[in-house]
């Protein structure tokens, strides 16, 4: 296992972004949308941080983790463990499922996987 600085880097400034966008950004696209949507990236950097493997498969795990605490969002797990007045559970795990999040963090895959793409091809050669 290798640290790589360059994911480490991105993971810290898409970290900061994601939350000056939890704290100034109340409601609206960017909030709701734009959030989603860079939280699989933010995942992904974390993930590619320390982990070496094919960017598509931790793509598309980044992305299975998305969707099953989404599909989680429809029953009241955060009840489970008494998490369900947890401001910061909330914010991270979320209380609501909307479809629109599973289009964001789909979206925010496929951008990962078409800005990993060329690269991947360059270690190639």
């Amino acid at each position: 296992m290798k640290l790589s600085k360059t994911y480490l880097l991105l993971t810290l400034l898409l970290f900061t972004i994601e939350a000056l966008i939890a704290i100034y950004l109340k409601t609206g696209f960017i909030r709701h949308t734009v959030g989603d949507y860079l939280c699989v990236i933010l995942l992904y950097c974390f993930f590619k941080s320390f982990m070496e493997g094919h960017h598509f498969k931790i793509a598309i795990a980044v992305l299975a983790i998305a969707f099953i605490v989404e599909f989680l969002q429809l029953t009241n797990y955060l009840a489970l463990f008494n998490l369900q007045k947890n401001r910061l559970a909330n914010l991270i795990l979320g209380s609501t499922f909307e479809i629109s999040d599973l289009v964001a963090y789909s979206l925010g895959i496929i951008t990962v996987i078409i800005v990993e793409y060329p690269f991947k091809m360059a270690r190639r050669i």
